[in-house]
C-alpha cells in the first residue's frame, strides 16, 4: 500500500509515528490523571467542551487561514501552538486551571488539521486516497502497540510522575516531526493558487464563501447524509476517549497500569486485520464495510456495559470488536467525506464541515460528565445510539447506489 503514495502524502506518513506513538502513550491516561490531579468528573467534561467550542472558532477561521498562510506554513504554525506548547502546558499541569488554558490551546488544533488533510489529499489521486487512509489507520495500530510502555512507566514511577514524562516525551517528539514535515513536503499546487487569490480577498468575501459553501451543502442530499454520519462517529468517539478509561477504573476495578494493556490489544487486533483481511476488500462496497464497522462497535459497547468488575475476558473481546469497528468505519468514513468534496473548494468545504460537527459534538463532555454521574454506563448507551442513527443513514445511502445500477440496466434494455 505504503509504495502506491507518492508526495506529500508519502512525507507526511514518514514523521507520523513521530506523532502517533508518544500520542498513543498518553491518551489512555489523560482523563485519569486529570482525576488524580483532583478533578472530578464534571470538570473533566467541561474541560472538554470547552475544548470542542475552541476548536469551534478554529475550525471556522482554518479554511481562510490555511488559504492565506499555505498548507505548509498553516501547519507548521498552528500544530506547534496546538501541540507543542500544549503537551507542555499538560506535563506541568498542577490544577483545573492549567488543564482549561492547554484545553484551549490545543483546540486551535483544527487549523493544523485542515491544512494537513489537504496537503495529503490534493495531490493524491482519488482512487488512491482510501490507500493513504488505511496507510494512517496502519500507523496509528503501530503506535497502539507501544501502549504498554505506559503501563509500565506507571507501574514504575506512580500514575502522575509517569504520565508527566509522557507528555515531556512528546512535546520533544511531535515538535521534532513538524520541523522535518515542513523541510520535506512542498506546498500543493492548489495551495499555491489559493494563496495568491486569497491576497486579494477580506473578511467579507470570506464570509460569502462560507454562506455559499453552506448553500452548496443543503442542497446535496448525499453529502448532507456522510456529513450527518461523520458528526454522530466524531460524537461518539469523543464520548469514548474521554470516558472509556475512567469506566475501566472507575466502574470495572482494573488498576491503572492494567488499563494500558487493552489499546495494545486493540492495535494487534487491526495490524491482524490489515495484513489479512482488509487487501481482500472491494473498494466498491466501502459503504457496506462502514455498515459492519458501526455494528461491530455497538456489540463491543454492549459487551462494555454488561460487564462484570474485574472480567477482562469480557472487556477483551470487547476491545477487540471496537478495534475491529474502527478500523472497518473510519478509513472508509474519511475517504467518503474526501471524495464528496471537490479539490477546489477543499479548504473552505472541510472547514464548514469542522463547525458544524463541532456544534454537535462540543455538549459531549459536558452531557458525558452529567450522564456519567447519574449512570456510568448512560454515556456508552448514547453512543449506541449515536452509531445506530449512522447504519439507518448509510443503509439509505447503499440502497440509492444499489438502485441506481439497476435503473441503468434496465433504461438500457429499453433503449
Amino acid at each position: 500500500m505504503f509504495r502506491q503514495i507518492n508526495g506529500n502524502a508519502r512525507a507526511c506518513m514518514i514523521v507520523e509515528p513521530m506523532f502517533i506513538i508518544p500520542y498513543s502513550l498518553f491518551v489512555t491516561y489523560a482523563s485519569v490523571y486529570m482525576l488524580m490531579l483532583g478533578l472530578n468528573e464534571t470538570e473533566i467534561g467541561l474541560i472538554t467542551s470547552i475544548g470542542l467550542v475552541v476548536q469551534i472558532f478554529s475550525s471556522f477561521i482554518s479554511g481562510f487561514l490555511t488559504d492565506r498562510l499555505g498548507r505548509k506554513y498553516a501547519l507548521l504554525i498552528f500544530d506547534l501552538l496546538s501541540w507543542s506548547v500544549a503537551t507542555l502546558l499538560w506535563a506541568v499541569s498542577q490544577n483545573f486551571w492549567f488543564f482549561l488554558v492547554a484545553a484551549i490551546i490545543n483546540g486551535f488544533q483544527k487549523i493544523p488539521h485542515i491544512a494537513w488533510t489537504c496537503l495529503i489529499v490534493e495531490d493524491t489521486e482519488p482512487n488512491k486516497r482510501s490507500v493513504v487512509f488505511t496507510v494512517l489507520q496502519f500507523i496509528a495500530v503501530i503506535g497502539g502497540l507501544f501502549a504498554p510502555l505506559a503501563g509500565i512507566l506507571v507501574s514504575q514511577m506512580s500514575l502522575v510522575p509517569a504520565v508527566r514524562t509522557m507528555y515531556f516525551i512528546a512535546f520533544i517528539s511531535m515538535t521534532l516531526m513538524f520541523i522535518i514535515r515542513h523541510f520535506t513536503t512542498q506546498e500543493s499546487e492548489i495551495g499555491i493558487r489559493k494563496r495568491q487569490e486569497s491576497g486579494a480577498m477580506n473578511i467579507s468575501n470570506s464570509l460569502k464563501l462560507y454562506v455559499k459553501t453552506v448553500i452548496e451543502i443543503t442542497k446535496n442530499k448525499q453529502l448532507l447524509i456522510i456529513f450527518s454520519v461523520y458528526i454522530l462517529f466524531q460524537f461518539q468517539l469523543v464520548m469514548q476517549n474521554t470516558y472509556l478509561s475512567i469506566y475501566l477504573v472507575d466502574v470495572l476495578s482494573f488498576r491503572d497500569s492494567t488499563i494500558a494493556i487493552f489499546p495494545a490489544i486493540s492495535s494487534v487486533c487491526m495490524l491482524i486485520l490489515l495484513l489479512v483481511v482488509i487487501p481482500r476488500f472491494r473498494q466498491e462496497l466501502h459503504l457496506h464495510y462502514m455498515i459492519i464497522g458501526f455494528g461491530l462497535s455497538i456489540i463491543a459497547l454492549l459487551l462494555l456495559i454488561t460487564a462484570q468488575q474485574g472480567n477482562i475476558i469480557v472487556v477483551i473481546a470487547s476491545t477487540i470488536l471496537l478495534a475491529a469497528g474502527l478500523l472497518l468505519s473510519n478509513p472508509y468514513l474519511e475517504t467518503a467525506v474526501a471524495n464528496a468534496i471537490e479539490d477546489d473548494n477543499r479548504a473552505n468545504m472541510f472547514s464548514i464541515l469542522q463547525v458544524i460537527v463541532l456544534l454537535f459534538i462540543s455538549p459531549a463532555g459536558i452531557i458525558g460528565g452529567v450522564t456519567y454521574k447519574v449512570d456510568p454506563k448512560i454515556p456508552f448507551i448514547l453512543m449506541m445510539c449515536a452509531l445506530l442513527i449512522s447504519i439507518v443513514l448509510m443503509y439509505s445511502i447503499t440502497r440509492k447506489t444499489m438502485q441506481q445500477p439497476m435503473n441503468e440496466n434496465s433504461s438500457s434494455i429499453n433503449n
